[in-house]
């Protein structure tokens, strides 16, 4: 077990989550040996944001992180897997594209984040204001896909920086990975959060359970990390999460609090408000700035990693917000309703 961590948190990968499709199907079946991978058509066929084109995309990318059990780490570089995982992002980055507002100016994107509406109608204010337990778990078990590894994908960008954009950025980085001290690694304080809920705090055990609204957000922020030429969007989606941040914590910390969820589960959101105000001043004028100083041309790139941002968690916050004020699951598979036993 790693030092400071919970027994479910030791590194480990997941076990393969079922298919959702004849495309996530084919890849899975490949992964275990078991089958050949998808056709070219295949891909073409599926729908872009549908479950099945989704997770087979997000089987892909999580070879690059802690791959899965029973998985041989080198598949991570398997030529014709990558051509797979070349044509999912295609048809997924081609959409994207397709659908994102486009902005003149980095600074018109940045002004529409800057601006919290008098009466906000998203998912924090939701949960804010009359969430429910079942609704904080449900939420916490989606977003465990990427707060179980918190940074790590942004974490991609840094050999593509350098100057004051890199000095900023790592500095951002360093503080989400605990400043030095495995207790306060955010991936720690979530897992931490989980606990109190009643979840199990194993990395991807909630994968099968996240909707693909859920598992594009993550998609979006491997694709952008995993390519250089995409280093402009990585950071703008980056700006982007640690500028809504705060006030999105401070909503979030008082629904825990009002739900008695218990007190890690309100500190992880406790911790996000006062670190990422401050973080957002370092990303807007150091990180973006000194990008943007150094090579000008990213500036729509940056300001596309913004909007597109804003995109798929829309998508998401509908997904949820439907489900919810329906009094039904957001969930693929939704939560056993008895609390989980952590060990």
């Amino acid at each position: 077990m790693t030092a400071g961590y919970p027994a479910r948190m030791a590194h480990e990968g997941p076990r393969l989550p079922a298919a959702r499709g004849p495309l996530s199907a084919a890849v899975r079946e490949n992964l275990l040996g078991t089958g050949p991978l998808p056709p070219a058509e295949a891909v073409a066929e599926a729908p872009v944001y549908g479950d099945d084109l989704q997770l087979a995309l997000y089987l892909c990318y999580e070879l690059h992180y802690r791959g899965f059990a029973g998985v041989a780490p080198d598949r991570e570089w398997d030529p014709e897997l990558l051509r797979v995982r070349a044509a999912l992002e295609h048809r997924f980055l081609t959409a994207l594209r397709a659908d994102t507002p486009v902005h003149d100016t980095v600074d018109d994107a940045l002004a529409e984040l800057l601006v919290e509406p008098v009466e906000g109608t998203g998912v924090s204010h939701f949960l804010c204001d009359e969430g429910e337990l079942w609704q904080l778990r449900e939420y916490a078990a989606q977003r465990s896909l990427y707060h179980l590894k918190e940074a790590d994908p942004h974490a991609w960008v840094l050999p593509r920086l350098w100057g004051r954009a890199k000095a900023a950025m790592a500095a951002v980085e360093f503080d989400e990975y605990g400043g030095g001290r495995p207790d306060r690694v955010h991936a720690r304080l979530f897992a931490d959060l989980m606990t109190d809920l009643g979840l199990d705090t194993a990395y991807g055990r909630y994968l099968d359970a996240a909707c693909a609204e859920t598992l594009a957000t993550v998609n979006l922020m491997s694709l952008l990390g995993l390519h250089r030429s995409l280093r402009g969007a990585l950071v703008g989606h980056f700006a982007t999460v640690e500028i809504t941040s705060s006030p999105g914590s401070r909503r979030l910390a008082e629904a825990m609090r009002r739900t008695d969820a218990g007190p890690a589960a309100a500190y992880f959101y406790d911790e996000h408000v006062e670190a990422d105000a401050v973080h957002e001043q370092v990303v807007r004028h150091d990180v973006i700035g000194g990008l943007l100083d150094e090579e000008p041309h990213l500036a729509p790139d940056v300001a596309f990693g913004i909007g597109v941002t804003g995109l798929l968690e829309d998508r998401l916050a509908d997904r949820l917000l439907t489900a919810w004020r329906a009094g039904r699951s957001s969930l693929h598979t939704p939560l056993n309703t008895e609390i989980a036993h952590i060990s």
